[in-house]
């Protein structure tokens, strides 16, 4: 069974997107990099209102292990960062395709989402 929910979009940098109802987007950070990561005990995002190009840095994410950037996996405008995860970044750890999402984002091109990995490509993709 995967730990990959199969309604959310994948990058190969492993960051989850969902469509939200209203047409924005969510993004997180896999299943597979918060346990290849281990403990994360730090996380810098962009502020509400800034703008993100597809696959370029966002943030940077922080654990016992490692350093590591955050990508854009959609291009749009910062419309809320989640404060609870920048307070307590090991929401990550303990939910992160739910309570440990980053970022949502109103998307300046939605047809890049169709062009991210579906779950099973994306489980396909760790497991090599």
């Amino acid at each position: 069974m995967s730990e990959h929910p199969s309604e959310l979009r994948y990058t190969t940098e492993h960051e989850w997107v969902r469509v939200e109802d209203d047409g924005t987007a969510t993004i997180g950070v896999t299943f597979f990099a918060q346990d290849q990561l281990g403990d994360v005990v730090y996380i810098v995002l962009p502020s509400v209102g800034a703008t993100l190009q597809k696959d370029t840095r966002m943030g940077e994410i922080e654990s016992v292990k490692s350093v590591s950037d955050l990508f854009v996996p959609i291009s749009g405008e910062v419309i809320e960062a989640n404060q609870e995860v920048i307070d307590h970044p090991e929401r990550v750890n303990e939910d992160p395709h739910g309570a440990g999402w980053m970022l949502r984002v109103r998307m300046s091109d939605p047809s890049e989402v169709e062009r991210l990995l579906t779950g099973e490509q994306y489980d396909q993709a760790v497991a090599s």
